[in-house]
């Protein structure tokens, strides 16, 4: 593959961290991790997990969410959503999208909580495509309206601004971030939660390590275990690793926008491909995700052997097996989702792409484009 769909960063402070980390150095990286993390984004308390997903499951068993709760989540996203909601016998709702951003529609979502007022209804988890946000004060007033927690799903959101606050600042009640991101593996693996909220962040710092608690004038190895919990905890190495990716993460995001403006200006016209709208300046283009109008997967196929990779962002829910046969789901159930499914497709993005590497994937989709009738 010339040009992944997908490169991890490695800089000079990766390897200094990791570094300090194999050498014994004393230096706690994943206390130093939470503490940088909580500043950069603006929260009150950052919690690191070994991984996004494990972040997300950490905030449902702070939630105290239990068997036959719902939470509410957007039909066009990562299976690991509904996937920690199943974990605990409960159940996702899932909502159509709008067809700009791809991200969940807050009028179906209102519409849903106005016909479906229930104490099992527990939350909403939103996700951030691309980290593109949806309109957080709108969405943060329902949740106090309806009296639902709102969790953020922000794995593609490390770094974006909502009205200039960053995510994981803006009022949600958890947000949840993810260092390997779905489709855009790194080198490591780690995750984020974050909260203004101290009884949420007390219980899940509990729950983070076995639900266990010790004396502090006791010897260290008597304990005692309070509650159900699990092992969340984030290696000292993938802290160190993590740390300077956070660090590096404006100047990323700055390079993605160039990057998306080299993409759009020279496919804006081009036959049978739609850019993304370029309006929202506070995109961070984590993702670029093109339209195909007809045959997608063939457009696709037809990159990868120009040695480009490409990803899709996503399958929505109610077409994978599972959730389909549990809920007796439809595929017309949710026809905007479906409708973009057939179209959207993610191209390479990430800092350390060149200008050339830009411009061969740019030459590829036209010569490909030309072919199609």
């Amino acid at each position: 593959m010339k040009i992944p769909f997908s490169k991890y960063e490695s800089s000079r402070a990766a390897h200094s961290y990791v570094s300090d980390a194999l050498d014994g150095e004393d230096v706690n990286q994943v206390a130093e991790l939470e503490e940088e993390f909580s500043n950069y984004v603006g929260a009150s308390y950052a919690l690191a997990t070994s991984h996004g997903t494990s972040a997300l499951h950490l905030a449902m068993l702070a939630l105290d969410l239990k068997r036959g709760d719902k939470i509410v989540c957007c039909v066009n996203a990562h299976p690991s959503i509904p996937e920690v909601v199943r974990h605990f016998d409960a159940e996702p709702v899932f909502i159509d999208i709008e067809d700009v951003t791809y991200n969940m529609n807050l009028d179906k979502l209102e519409e849903y909580l106005e016909a479906n007022s229930s104490k099992k209804l527990k939350a909403v988890i939103i996700s951030h495509l691309g980290g593109v946000t949806v309109d957080l004060e709108r969405l943060y007033a329902m949740g106090r309206r309806f009296g639902v927690k709102i969790v953020e799903d922000a794995s593609d959101a490390l770094g974006a601004t909502y009205k200039g606050e960053k995510i994981g600042s803006t009022g949600g009640d958890i947000v949840c971030f993810n260092f390997s991101p779905h489709l855009k593996k790194n080198i490591c693996n780690g995750g984020m939660l974050v909260t203004d909220d101290d009884e949420i962040m007390e219980r899940a710092r509990l729950l983070a390590n076995h639900a266990m608690v010790r004396d502090e004038d006791a010897l260290e190895y008597i304990y005692d275990v309070v509650d159900i919990g699990n092992d969340y905890s984030l290696s000292q190495l993938n802290a160190a690793y993590i740390r300077a990716q956070v660090m590096e993460q404006d100047s990323n995001i700055q390079r993605q926008k160039e990057i998306a403006q080299m993409y759009s200006a020279e496919l804006d016209g081009v036959d049978h491909v739609t850019i993304p709208d370029m309006s929202n300046e506070e995109n961070p283009f984590s993702l670029y995700i093109i339209k195909i109008d007809k045959n997608r997967d063939s457009f696709a196929v037809a990159l990868r052997e120009e040695g480009i990779g490409t990803g899709l962002h996503y399958i929505p829910l109610h077409l994978l097996s599972y959730y389909k046969a549990k809920y007796a789901l439809r595929v017309n159930d949710f026809p905007v989702a479906l409708r973009s499914f057939q179209q959207v497709l993610s191209l390479p993005i990430y800092a350390s792409m060149s200008d050339d590497d830009v411009k061969t994937v740019i030459a590829a989709i036209k010569k490909i484009a030309k072919t199609r009738v």
